[in-house]
């Protein structure tokens, strides 16, 4: 199967209620490579890679997320270049 990549900005409230962790559990759990990070606009950045079917579950659960968050808008946009195997957290942009 091919590979796809997403750039996915969620908004909401999002930081502060283990966002990033959550994203990175679930991005783990389905097999998706990538990072997530927190910017300073208080939304949550993240780029996913793998399998469309991958890419569209980690997309739909986004939606959600954690308990504690509220989501208003999942913003998400196709992403070029090379994503390195694996999934981590980045600092805050």
């Amino acid at each position: 199967m091919s590979e796809v990549a997403v750039n996915v900005r969620i908004e909401g409230r999002v930081q502060g209620v283990w966002y990033r962790g959550w994203t990175v559990q679930v991005a783990t759990e389905l097999g998706v490579s990538g990072w997530v990070r927190n910017r300073r606009d208080d939304s949550v950045e993240a780029v996913f890679s793998g399998t469309q079917t991958q890419i569209d579950k980690i997309i739909e659960k986004c939606h959600s997320g954690p308990s504690a968050a509220r989501v208003d808008r999942v913003i998400v946009k196709d992403e070029t270049g090379t994503i390195e195997p694996g999934f981590k957290y980045l600092p805050t942009l």
